[in-house]
């Protein structure tokens, strides 16, 4: 089959690669589409130690499913696998689980014409939803997680909310908070691209955070889709006193959060990791029903411009969101 294999730091091409053999309970799926996650990236910066070329990456895939009791069905595949029996999968937090796996990360990953995960793994799709819009279930799932944490704290729809970053995770968690009734939404964004799409999609204020400072100290929630020493420093001095800051990026672990004043101001600090299955099937359904769409911010290539698509990104000449397609 062909494939995109990250094969070293910064360097992906395209390969025949055999597919593995299959184990219990997995299924063979015909790969249609799979979008470029910045774990992606991560691990194509060669940051990452678990995913180790050479490697095919890709999680966030939709296809159809060639055997099982989904065969010849249109699936999108959730490629967090747990095992089932913890103390987490037991409670409905199977992204917890210490025996956690991922699609791509030690395993095959769905930059490819197929590829191999656990049957019940897989949700059945309409003909509605689209490839392109269905490739997305995976990183909404994240953003499903990431907004709700948030509005556990604050449950007004009122409430400001200032998202850090306007890649797809951070313009996902706009749109769910847009979908829980929302609506005074901000995104911050360095990018000048990204922005320039970002202002034409939905009612969010989108601006330039190296430019115009929000009103510090006054933002009720604060979600890090950034993740790195400087969106850490930023989102403790927005937040209000009382407030929620959910941190979903992972860029660096360097510091930035002010723990002196996130204690004396009583502010919430959530970590926010991964989804759990009821997640994934919220994110789904939020698809299904056509809340959510790729619409003007997803480009979509085919494979064979899958290692120009990682050099793009790098350099910050792509859209938020990077699909390819297997077939193209």
């Amino acid at each position: 089959m062909k494939a995109l294999v990250y094969s070293g730091t910064m360097q992906s091409e395209i390969r025949e690669m055999a597919l593995a053999d299959i184990g219990a309970g997995e299924v063979i799926v015909d790969v249609h589409q799979c979008g470029i996650c910045g774990s992606d990236m991560h691990a194509w910066h060669g940051l990452d130690d678990r995913r180790i070329p050479p490697l095919i990456l890709g999680h966030e895939a939709v296809g159809r499913a060639r055997a099982g009791r989904f065969a010849g069905q249109r699936v999108v595949i959730n490629p967090l696998m747990s095992c089932d029996n913890c103390h987490f999968c037991r409670t409905g937090a199977e992204h917890l689980c210490a025996s956690r796996e991922l699609v791509g990360m030690r395993v095959a990953g769905a930059f490819a014409e197929q590829v191999i995960v656990k049957e019940d793994n897989l949700t059945v799709i309409s003909d509605n939803l689209s490839d392109s819009n269905a490739a997305l279930a995976e990183p909404l799932a994240c953003a499903v997680n990431a907004a709700q944490l948030a509005i556990a704290h604050i449950p007004d729809s009122t409430a400001n909310v200032h998202v850090l970053g306007g890649g797809a995770i951070g313009l996902l968690a706009a749109m769910v908070f847009s979908a829980k009734g929302y609506s005074n939404i901000h995104i911050a964004e360095t990018n000048a691209l990204r922005r320039n799409i970002l202002t034409k999609i939905g009612n969010f204020n989108v601006y330039d955070p190296l430019a115009q400072r929000s009103d510090d100290g006054q933002i009720d929630i604060v979600l890090d889709a950034v993740g790195s020493g400087r969106s850490r420093a930023a989102a403790s001095a927005m937040v209000r006193p009382g407030g929620v800051i959910s941190h979903i990026g992972l860029q660096d672990n360097e510091a930035g959060l002010d723990t002196r004043r996130i204690t004396l101001q009583q502010i919430h600090f959530t970590g926010s990791y991964c989804y759990s299955r009821n997640d994934f099937a919220d994110a789904v359904q939020l698809l299904e029903d056509g809340f959510i769409t790729g619409s003007g911010w997803v480009e979509v290539r085919g494979l064979e411009a899958g290692a120009q698509s990682f050099v793009d990104i790098h350099e910050g000449k792509a859209p938020p969101k990077i699909i390819l397609n297997m077939s193209a």
